[in-house]
């Protein structure tokens, strides 16, 4: 009698299928350990740079490409103008001493504005400049933003308003390759950081919304008309300035 025809099975059939879930569930996990590695290296990084400058940023690598060169040399708050310091809160942030690091009077006057003309204007402090540059990538996009602003909160908490000018001050970029504010007052007008004049303070407070287009040494119509305005501007401010005395 014929023996039974016995099922033959694949040797694949044996072996499952990866479970998609599961997958999903491991790369859910891996995106959440890098990103708690990379919040908590810059928790490390707020904290280290509360007490020591910052030997280069982001800014600095990307751009070196293109200029060639970094021109950087740190230095002390008491070794910079006190007129710089006046001249970028009166051109970039008002409200940079009272505010926790966002400014939410001028974000809701530029989501105001943004309604009504449908045109969304920056509302960065000065604070949120810093962690910018200390941290994040140029360029606009919400995604940035929305890494940029809980950056500028913890650093307003954990370092006083000078240190922040101060680092500010030295990683703000004024010009192809030029870093802070002694290169730049030595590149742009041949003297140190701490002998400009209110008027070479202005200058390059002015044309810090886009450096690499404007020269504070050799300024155009629009920077020669606004650093007047900034100047005059600065006595206006007065005690909103208290921080930085």
């Amino acid at each position: 009698m014929a023996e039974p025809l016995r099922a033959i099975r694949s040797p694949r059939s044996d072996t499952p299928e990866p479970s998609r879930p599961g997958s999903l569930r491991r790369i859910g996990r891996l995106l959440l350990r890098l990103g708690l590695a990379l919040v908590l290296g810059w928790v490390f990084l707020i904290v280290l740079y509360r007490f020591v400058d910052p030997p280069l940023t982001p800014l600095m690598l990307l751009r070196l490409p293109e200029s060639g060169r970094i021109d950087h040399d740190s230095v002390p708050l008491s070794r910079i103008s006190p007129d710089l310091a006046r001249a970028v809160i009166a051109a970039e942030d008002n409200r940079f001493c009272v505010h926790y690091g966002i400014d939410w009077n001028a974000v809701e006057d530029a989501m105001q504005e943004y309604e009504a003309d449908g045109r969304l204007r920056g509302a960065s402090t000065i604070t949120m400049q810093t962690a910018r540059n200390l941290f994040l990538w140029p360029g606009g996009g919400f995604v940035r933003k929305g890494l940029e602003a809980p950056l500028a909160l913890a650093i307003d908490a954990l370092w006083p308003k000078r240190r922040i000018m101060e680092v500010y001050l030295n990683i703000i970029e004024w010009g192809e390759g030029i870093y802070g504010a002694e290169a730049a007052a030595r590149h742009h007008f041949g003297v140190s950081a701490r002998q400009l004049s209110r008027h070479q303070a202005a200058l390059l407070a002015a044309v810090l919304p886009n450096p690499r287009k404007w020269s504070a040494g050799k300024p155009g119509p629009y920077v020669a008309g606004r650093a007047p305005r900034i100047a005059a501007r600065i006595d206006q401010l007065g005690g909103f300035l208290d921080c930085v005395r």
